[in-house]
């Protein structure tokens, strides 16, 4: 037999209710339904806040459970805590099995009555993979997306200090409890670290641990970081004297990585500085082995007025004016440099540079051609 009790009591015949010929009709049927609105929004809340707290309890109860096994010397204790988290947890059902009695009961209205069952069409798709899941190059694309979208809000909890302030700020972000936002404080601390800006360095590496400490919560209990965030922060808050001192140890322990990690950085850096610039000068290197920048930088001033004036004239009148034992030596070192090329046609500003074979076959004998060059007898 159908069961009609559920249709006996329905709020939805407004427009046919009876009103007096001096009332506003219209009005009136607004002023009801925002009143019926306004007791649906109660009920939503109501609602919510009742599932979130039975979340919490449920989170607190598994952490407990955990912790009883990991340190059985204060069994005592945390038995005495947990049995007072399953009396809650027990209130919290009567609650919850009230409520649902409560909601059954409420009248159903032209809000509620015809609600879609489907607002979409669902196709079945491959699930996508948790971040323990992805390879290293899935994991690198992944933060690159992350940070573009989150690195203000990012860096906004990793200036905060106050537990009561991060606990707030991350109940409203909760989508940054995720290891991308701990890889991009690290990653923050080692570059505060190398710019010499260590008290800043050490302020973010607090918020670093406090997300690392929720990350390993969330994997502990086997539930979503997100769920974490109540726990942590009420436990770190009124934590025993041990707890606090292991929480302070692995911050410490974290900034002396930091500061080892950015030395190294540092010392990196500088290799491959030098290796760029050793490369630099071995291109530089002329036809005898000789860096160009170095043998300029040892020429008289009057020689390195010709060469940078690219005046071959002059070039000329200085070699003839110098001792030929020093117009020797200086003119070898140019050609094994580089800086006097040999038979190159006239470049853009009108000079002709001679050439002396690279390949000499005694350094006389080049020294001798490059002063023939240039007209030194």
């Amino acid at each position: 037999m159908v069961d009609y009790s559920k249709w006996k009591n329905i709020e939805v015949s407004d427009d046919e209710d009876d009103t007096h010929p001096n009332i506003d009709t219209p009005s009136l049927f607004r002023w009801r339904h925002q009143a019926r609105v306004e007791r649906m929004e109660e009920h939503r809340q109501e609602k919510e806040k009742l599932e979130s707290t039975i979340n919490t309890v449920e989170t607190k109860r598994k952490e407990l459970k955990e912790k009883l096994k990991a340190t059985p010397d204060q069994k005592e204790k945390l038995e005495k805590e947990l049995k007072n988290i399953e009396d809650e947890a027990k209130k919290l059902e009567i609650a919850e099995q009230e409520f649902k009695k409560k909601e059954k009961l409420q009248p159903w209205n032209v809000d509620t009555l015809s609600q879609p069952k489907f607002s979409k069409t669902i196709i079945n798709k491959k699930e996508e993979k948790t971040y323990d899941e992805m390879t290293d190059e899935e994991k690198e694309a992944h933060m690159k997306k992350f940070v573009k979208e989150n690195e203000k809000l990012i860096k906004e909890f990793g200036m905060l200090r106050r537990f009561e302030d991060s606990k707030k700020f991350l109940l409203e972000h909760s989508l940054l409890v995720h290891e991308d936002t701990a890889n991009y404080l690290v990653i923050w601390c080692i570059n505060l670290q190398m710019e010499d800006k260590h008290e800043l360095m050490t302020h973010v590496a607090h918020q670093c641990i406090c997300m690392q400490y929720m990350l390993e919560l969330s994997r502990q209990l086997k539930t979503d970081p997100r769920a974490c965030i109540g726990p942590f922060f009420d436990r770190i808050q009124v934590a025993d004297i041990e707890y606090r001192k292991q929480f302070d140890d692995e911050i410490a322990a974290f900034i002396g990585r930091i500061e080892r990690r950015s030395k190294e950085k540092i010392a990196e850096a500088l290799k491959e500085q030098e290796a760029e610039e050793e490369k630099e000068r071995l291109e530089r290197l002329g036809p005898g082995g000789l860096d160009p920048a170095d043998v300029f930088e040892s020429l008289p001033k009057e020689l390195q007025d010709c060469f940078e004036k690219r005046d071959t004239e002059l070039l000329k009148q200085v070699i003839a004016s110098l001792p030929e034992d020093q117009a020797r030596y200086h003119m070898k070192r140019c050609v094994d440099s580089g800086l006097w090329v040999a038979d190159a046609n006239a470049n853009e500003h009108g000079l002709v540079e001679e050439k002396v074979p690279v390949e000499s076959e005694s350094s006389a004998k080049e020294t001798t051609q490059a002063n023939n060059d240039l007209d030194l007898d």
